[in-house]
């Protein structure tokens, strides 16, 4: 079974840079997370129970870091402690290849060279394909395939074919939204289509609020998944745990994605010990 491009095989090569972080979770209940990325992004329906986040800004132009690093921030931190798994598609000029974080298990990756010789441990693939309940046969062979040499097959080609075998595990690309686009023509791209909507950083305040709403409805935020349950309290204590030497590690590394992520467990830890405090008790 072949995993190559799902459109025509003469793609071009990777134009620019840019990427996208499909999250195994609807807009309705991603989106109250999004918003403490602190990042102006779209949200858009990728297939059932999945979504596409575009990033409408470019921070690893205008601060310097490396677009995997941003990418890998942002994936752990929509990931940590929730009950979704985040894929992170990222590409320049030079490099494309993803991220997978899922819970607080080590994040993943993988990588080629633009002419799509591949760089990265090939067990990253079969870890990807257990933590996202792919075939354990037919997924995986196809997955093998994307870290032998091809030399017919550059990185655009190979991003394109994970995507085909995340096809299998639910996610439908929006039209547009393929890997190897400039980050601008993804957004415009993004925001012709249907049901997709803006999320940006509107205060600590609001998406506090936003989270609670998200709670009270019953549709128990994907950061307090045992609201109201004696284990709340411990995962509240664990992400605050977490949180503390993120945010020193990014500090120190000068890297904004790591300490968006240390923030956002140390937020939502925050959060979840507040909410065991003020809930309504039986």
């Amino acid at each position: 079974m072949s995993t190559r491009e799902p459109q025509d095989s003469s793609a071009p090569p990777l134009r620019g840079t840019g990427a996208l972080l499909f999250c195994r979770a609807d807009p309705r209940t991603l989106g109250p997370v999004v918003h403490v990325l602190r990042e102006r992004m779209l949200l858009v329906p990728a297939g059932r129970d999945w979504s596409v986040l575009v990033p409408e800004g470019e921070p690893w132009a205008d601060e310097g870091e490396p677009v995997d690093r941003v990418l890998t921030g942002w994936a752990t931190a929509l990931a940590v402690g929730a009950p979704w798994p985040v894929l992170a598609l990222w590409w320049d000029t030079e490099h494309g290849g993803c991220i997978l974080a899922a819970g607080f298990r080590r994040t993943v990756g993988y990588e080629w060279l633009a002419n799509g010789t591949p760089v990265g441990e090939d067990e990253a693939m079969h870890t990807l394909a257990t933590r996202l309940g792919l075939d354990p046969v037919l997924d995986v062979e196809s997955l093998e395939r994307l870290t032998r040499p091809d030399p017919e097959a550059d990185a655009r080609t190979r991003l394109l074919a994970l995507l085909a075998v995340l096809t299998r595990a639910g996610v439908e690309p929006p039209a547009g939204l393929m890997p190897g686009e400039p980050a601008g023509r993804l957004v415009e791209a993004a925001r012709a289509l249907p049901g997709a909507g803006p999320v940006e950083w509107s205060g600590w305040r609001d998406a506090v609020r936003a989270e609670l709403d998200v709670v009270e409805a019953g549709r128990l935020g994907p950061w307090l998944p045992w609201a109201g349950t004696p284990r709340a309290r411990g995962l509240a204590l664990v992400q605050v745990a977490a949180g503390l030497p993120l945010v020193v590690r990014g500090i120190r590394r000068r890297s904004g994605g790591w300490c968006v992520a240390g923030a956002l467990l140390l937020g939502h830890g925050a959060l979840g010990l507040a909410y065991e405090v003020v809930r309504p008790r039986d």
